[in-house]
This record gives C-alpha cells, sequence and structure tokens, in this order.
C-alpha cells in the first residue's frame, strides 16, 4: 500500500514540475518581445522638407545617407499630412502624437487665445524657468499638447526606465515630439551666447556633458565661410545663384555664394546666423552624436526614444526659396549629417539594433513670384488689407467696430460677447462673414466654425480643414486661398496650406524590425506613431488617429 502512494506521489511531483516548465517566462519560451524591440528609435524630422528633394537631388546624394535610409530600408513616396495648417508645432506634434490638431490642440505655432485674449505660442510656459541661459529662451514646455506621444507610452510602458530625448535648433521641434515625460528636450540658443539650453520643465541643472560641450564652444568653428560644397556650376538642379526671389542676409548686397558668416554675424542676430545656413545643422548632428553618449542611450535591453530635427532647411527656405542654390546646397550637406549620424548609431548603439524613421513636419512653395515669371497662376495675399477690409464690413453691418478680435492662421476670431450683447446671431453673423470674403481676391473657400463643428468631411480640402480644426482652440471663420498664394514676402518660401506642394513629404524606415521595399500607397503623418508603437508593442498615444503600416515590418 505504501508503494502505492508513494508511485501516486511521484505521478503527482514530476506533472508539477512539468507544468511549471512549461510556462512561458522572459527567457525561455513564449515570445520575447524585448528581443524583438529595437535598443533605440530616433526620429529624424527635416523641417520643409518636400518629397521630391529626395528625387531631385539623388544622383548627387552619397551612399550613407539619403541614400542608405532608401535603398536598406522602407520608401512611402506617397506621403502626406491630412490636416491644415501645415506649420512646424503642429508638424512635429502629429508626427509623434498620431492625431491631428483636432485632438493634440497645438493649432499653429501661434494662435489668438479665446479666454486670455491675446496670441499664445505653442511651446511658451511661464510657469517655468530656463536653465543655462539668463535670458527667457528656456521658459518652454509641452504643457499645451493635450495628447500623449509614443516616447510617453514608452516611458510609461517601461515604467519611465526607457529614456525620451529630443534635440532641435528650435524650441518647439525639441519640446513637442519628445512629449511630457521626457527626460529632456534640447534647443539652441544664438543671439550672442551660441549655447544648447533647456528648461525646468525638464531639469534644474543642466547635464555635465552639455556643460562641457557648451563650453568647447564648437560653435564658433562654424562661424566661417558658407559656399557650395561643390563646384557651383554642378548645381543643375536649382536655379541661377543671382535673381530677384531670394532674401539674403543683411550686410551682404546679393543673394548669392559665398556667404562670410563672421562678417555677416554682427548685423544677423549674432550666432543666429548659423540657423540659416547648413552649419546649424552640423552642429545639431555634433550635439545628437554627444548626447548618445551622455545620456547613455541604446545601451540596454529597454527601449529608448531620441527625436532630432533638422530645422535649418526651413530657415534657408524661407530666405531663399525651394528652387534656390541655397536650398541643393543645405542638402548635399545634410545627406552627409545624416551619414555622420547613422555611423554614430552603428557605432554605439550596434548596427541592427536600432529602428530610424526620417519625414518633414511640412513641405513649401515655389516662391509665387518666380512661378508667376513662368506663366504658372500665384500670388500675395496683402492680410492687413484684408482685415481692414472685413472690420468695415463688419461696422457697416452691425454697427460695432470690435466685433472682430484677431485674423490669424487664415482664420477669423469674433468677439462672442459683443456678438451676445448687441442680441446679433453667431451663425448668422459667420455666415455673412462667409458671404463677404468669398468674393474677395485670392480667397477660394471658406466655411464657418458651425459647418466644421456639424458636418462631417471625409475628402478634398474640407477633411483637412476639420482634422485641423479644434473646437476650444480654432476660429469662427475659416478661409483658404488660392494655390500658391501667401501671405508673405516677395521672396523666399513659406508653407501651411492644404495643397500638394504642402503636404507631400518624405517618410522612410530604417534599421531593425523594417524591411526593405517601397510603395506609392498613400500613407498619412498620423500613420507614424502606431507604426513605432506596434514595433515596440506599446500602447498607441492617446489620441491616436493613425494606422499601423504593417507592411514595413520584416
Amino acid at each position: 500500500m505504501k508503494q502505492i502512494v508513494s508511485l501516486i506521489a511521484c505521478v503527482i511531483f514530476s506533472g508539477f514540475c512539468l507544468a511549471q516548465s512549461s510556462m512561458p517566462s522572459s527567457s525561455t519560451n513564449g515570445t520575447n518581445y524585448s528581443n524583438e524591440r529595437p535598443k533605440l528609435v530616433v526620429g529624424i524630422v527635416v523641417d520643409q522638407m518636400r518629397y521630391d528633394y529626395l528625387t531631385r537631388f539623388y544622383n548627387k546624394y552619397g551612399e550613407g545617407g539619403f541614400k542608405r535610409l532608401m535603398n536598406e530600408g522602407f520608401n512611402c513616396k506617397n506621403n502626406h499630412f491630412n490636416y491644415i495648417p501645415t506649420y512646424t508645432g503642429p508638424g512635429h506634434t502629429s508626427i509623434y502624437t498620431g492625431t491631428t490638431p483636432k485632438y493634440h490642440g497645438i493649432i499653429a505655432n501661434d494662435w489668438f487665445d479665446k479666454k486670455l485674449k491675446k496670441s499664445v505660442y505653442c511651446a511658451e510656459d511661464d510657469s517655468v524657468q530656463s536653465v543655462g541661459t539668463s535670458s527667457s529662451a528656456g521658459q518652454m514646455s509641452p504643457q499645451r499638447m493635450k495628447t500623449t506621444t509614443f516616447g510617453d507610452e514608452n516611458r510609461l510602458f517601461t515604467q519611465m526606465r526607457g529614456k525620451t530625448i529630443g534635440i532641435s535648433i528650435k524650441d518647439r521641434a525639441s519640446i513637442l515630439p519628445a512629449g511630457h515625460t521626457a527626460n529632456a528636450a534640447y534647443w539652441f540658443q544664438g543671439k550672442n551666447e551660441g549655447n544648447w539650453i533647456s528648461s525646468t520643465f525638464y531639469m534644474t541643472q543642466l547635464p555635465k556633458w552639455v556643460i562641457d560641450f557648451n563650453k568647447k564652444h564648437i560653435v564658433d568653428s562654424y562661424l566661417k565661410e558658407w559656399n557650395t560644397l561643390y563646384d557651383i556650376s554642378t548645381y543643375t538642379e536649382s536655379g541661377s545663384d543671382l535673381n530677384t526671389f531670394e532674401g539674403g542676409f543683411k550686410g551682404k548686397e546679393t543673394a548669392t555664394f559665398p556667404y562670410d558668416l563672421q562678417t555677416l554675424k554682427s548685423q544677423n542676430g549674432g550666432y543666429d546666423i548659423l540657423k540659416s545656413t547648413p552649419y546649424g545643422n552640423s552642429l545639431t548632428t555634433d550635439f545628437t552624436i554627444e548626447a548618445l553618449q551622455g545620456e547613455d542611450l541604446g545601451t540596454d535591453d529597454i527601449t529608448d526614444v531620441l527625436t532630432v530635427s533638422y530645422s535649418c532647411t526651413d530657415y534657408i527656405g524661407h530666405n531663399f526659396g525651394v528652387n534656390s542654390k541655397e536650398i541643393e546646397d543645405v542638402y548635399l550637406r545634410l545627406d552627409l549629417e545624416i551619414e555622420r549620424l547613422l555611423k554614430a548609431l552603428d557605432d554605439k548603439v550596434g548596427k541592427g539594433e536600432y529602428t530610424v524613421f526620417l519625414t518633414a513636419d511640412h513641405a513649401a512653395v515655389n516662391v509665387p513670384a518666380y512661378l508667376e515669371s513662368v506663366k504658372i497662376p500665384a500670388g500675395y495675399f496683402n492680410t492687413s488689407v484684408f482685415i481692414k477690409r472685413i472690420n468695415d464690413f463688419m461696422e457697416a453691418s452691425y454697427g460695432a467696430s470690435d466685433l472682430i478680435e484677431s485674423v490669424s492662421n487664415n482664420q477669423i476670431f469674433l468677439n462672442r460677447e459683443k456678438i451676445q450683447k448687441l442680441d446679433l446671431d453667431l451663425d448668422d453673423v459667420q455666415e455673412a462673414i462667409i458671404n463677404e470674403i468669398i468674393g474677395y481676391d485670392f480667397v477660394d473657400k471658406a466655411y464657418t466654425a458651425t459647418a466644421m463643428i456639424n458636418t462631417s468631411f471625409s475628402t478634398g480640402i474640407e477633411r483637412l480643414i476639420q482634422n485641423g480644426f479644434n473646437q476650444k482652440r480654432s476660429g469662427d471663420v475659416i478661409y483658404v486661398l488660392d494655390p500658391a498664394v501667401i501671405s508673405y514676402g516677395k521672396t523666399g518660401s513659406t508653407h501651411g496650406s492644404s495643397f500638394e506642394y504642402d503636404t507631400h513629404v518624405p517618410l522612410l524606415f530604417f534599421g531593425k524590425g523594417i524591411r526593405h521595399g517601397q510603395t506609392l500607397q498613400k500613407t498619412e503623418i498620423t500613420d507614424i506613431a502606431p507604426t513605432m508603437s506596434a514595433l515596440l508593442n506599446i500602447s498607441y498615444p492617446s489620441g491616436n488617429i493613425g494606422q499601423p503600416l504593417e507592411f514595413i515590418f520584416e
């Protein structure tokens, strides 16, 4: 009898051990998600990069920069923004949140705050203090952004052990991508300082590696001559160097190469002049490579996120236009910066251990004066004249001169308290403005806030306007200008519209988990964040409306 009991006990014990050994663990059976995730995700945003900069300058790029991303990674050739206005603040926010201004709330770089009755900046925050500068340039945070980024979700998923670091010459291009839970965001303070700074939202003092970097004053080495990287006669993908469509620098009679930055510095904002040259991008790469080491990014199996924005392309585009020799030169030089960054990632994180995506926050239109010169419809919209004309209309119609509080970002903000006091119907006033301005030159379309709230648009410009419309922050009337018509100076390029020249931007994926290929299938900027979330097996950002692009995965 004892033998039978012992035998039964032995069988039960063996079964228990077998059951224990069959349970999945993080290091044996089951899916090991930690091994699937890259050690580091790097988001690269090139400010004001049109898609055709990839193809237009392709033959002059080297093999290690843009071409490496395209030839070894996945190229989404038909990638677009799905809202307006196409500006830097909303662009960077939408890329990393997977949603549009309708939900994340960053409706422009600056906008009229209906509660505060003044214009506010997308990243300003008076409740925090500058770190690394005595100026107010560091009083910034992401507090106006309503939703999470995929970097935030990665921080939550890893119990705050995965780092997020944001870097850019521009404050908003560093702060908004990095999200609410970022370990740090760094941006450049030019003028007479030439240092990288931050804010008390992230830290009370700069880390030693940043202090050491600033002390080296590498920035001074870039105050030199800016000439073309190659013989200017080979720059056949851009227009003539001397023309009437470019701005240039104060202190130099023509917008032509070369530019002596040391000489021009004093009349062009001190160290800020570097923002309008390729050397600002070089400085960004210098700092980013230093951050890899200083922040210990990608050194363990817990995924970190690094957001890098190259801003100088935007400054140069605004100054010289999309068809300039200066634009061609900055992209040929940026190609070398991308190569330098990828090599640093190979060395410090390891080939096959990191994932990169590259895109843009918006594109840009050709200089309208240039388009007119080649018989393409274009023009310039005088916003000051428009504001006076619409105010005169309101006074003539309703006997009041203060019914409009602001006109900005192609939106009209009404004084709702005054309209109510005059016992006017808000919808009727909005419609009256629509009927008035639609007859103005260069105004192509106009819509009321009521229409944006009560009607669902699934196609066309109307869908893009609605995706950019935030009920609490946007205006009462939204108007759309004709194609290639801008409210801007007669030289240089700008952006902000719903047209293809502003919405079509690159989207390249590269590295761990990414297969080689390309597609002409339409993708949208809001697809990037859920794609990165899917790669990391984490929750999507809180306001996400995009779809993960599963066809890019291995």
